[in-house]
C-alpha cells in the first residue's frame, strides 16, 4: 500500500495527482479488514449484530464491545479499530447530551449522524491528525412525519472514515460487506419484528463466516430497539438470548444446505 502512495500518503491533507487521499483510503481498508457488523430497520424497531473473533480463550465474555447505547432511542455499532469506535461513541453521547441540554428534547437521529459525520470529516483535513479507522452505524426510533409525527419508525445511518453519512434501510461494514448487503436485500424488513430481525442478522453473520467457527473462537453481540407501550426501549441481548438465536440460525442454515 505504501508503494502506491509514492509520497502522497505522508499527510492526510495531501491529494495525489489523480485526486486521491491515500490515508482516507487506508482507513477504509482497515474497516474492510475488520469483523463484520450489520444493522437494519424493521417494523417497529431496529437491530444491530456484530461478529467478534476471540483472540484468546481466556478473554472474558462480553469484552471488546462493538455495540453501544447512545440515548434511550438511539444505538451505535462500529466496525474497524475498537478504540476509534469508543471515541466515536463518546462523541455521540456528548452531542446527544448537549442537544438535550440546549433544546430540551432528544436529538433527532439525522442531526446526530450529521454531527458525527462532521466530526469524522474534520480528521481528514489536517496534517497532524489521522482519519478514524472505523465506520459508525447509527440506528434509532424516530417520529415518522408521514403519520403526523404520531408513530415511531426505525432509521439507519452509516458514516464512513471520510465523514460521508448516508441513510439506509439496512447496511453492513467490515469483511464480506458486499455479500452481507446482498443478504439484507433478501429480507422482508417491513414484516419482521426486532426480535426476528436480530435472529436474521445472526444468521447472515454465520452464513458469511469464512469457516464455521466454534464458540471459543467467535462471539456474537446483538442489540435491538423496539417499541413498548408507545416508548422506545433499547435492549442489549443477554448471552442466553444470543445463544438461542445462534442455535436457531444453525438449524436454518442446515435446513438450507440440505435442500
Amino acid at each position: 500500500m505504501a508503494g502506491l502512495g509514492s509520497g502522497y500518503d505522508l499527510s492526510v491533507s495531501t491529494f495525489s495527482p489523480d485526486g486521491r487521499v491515500f490515508q482516507v483510503e487506508y482507513a477504509a481498508k482497515a474497516v474492510d479488514n475488520a469483523a463484520l457488523c450489520v444493522a437494519a430497520a424493521c417494523k417497529g424497531g431496529v437491530a444491530f449484530a456484530v461478529e467478534k473473533p476471540k483472540g484468546s480463550v481466556m478473554l472474558a465474555q462480553g469484552s471488546n464491545r462493538r455495540i453501544y447505547p447512545v440515548t434511550k432511542d438511539i444505538g451505535l455499532v462500529v466496525a474497524g479499530l475498537s478504540a476509534d469506535g469508543r471515541q466515536l461513541w463518546h462523541r455521540a453521547r456528548e452531542e446527544a447530551q448537549s442537544y438535550l441540554k440546549h433544546y430540551g428534547v432528544s436529538i433527532p437521529l439525522g442531526v446526530l449522524a450529521e454531527r458525527i459525520a462532521l466530526f469524522m470529516h474534520a480528521f481528514t483535513l489536517y496534517w497532524h491528525v489521522r482519519p478514524f479507522g472505523a465506520t459508525c452505524i447509527l440506528g434509532g426510533l424516530q417520529k415518522d412525519p408521514l403519520t403526523g409525527y404520531q408513530e415511531l419508525k426505525g432509521e439507519i445511518y452509516s458514516i464512513d472514515p471520510s465523514g460521508c453519512s448516508s441513510r439506509y434501510l439496512g447496511t453492513a461494514a467490515g469483511r464480506n460487506r458486499p455479500a452481507a448487503k446482498t443478504e439484507l436485500e433478501k429480507l422482508s424488513l417491513s414484516s419482521l419484528s426486532p426480535q426476528e430481525l436480530g435472529e436474521e442478522l445472526i444468521r447472515i453473520l454465520m452464513v458469511l463466516q469464512e469457516e464455521r467457527q466454534t464458540e471459543d473462537k467467535v462471539e456474537f453481540e446483538v442489540s435491538s430497539l423496539s417499541i413498548k407501550e408507545g416508548e422506545p426501549v433499547y435492549e442489549l441481548w443477554v448471552p442466553d438470548r444470543v445463544a438461542a438465536a445462534v442455535n436457531k440460525a444453525k438449524d436454518a442454515i442446515e435446513a438450507m444446505e440440505s435442500d
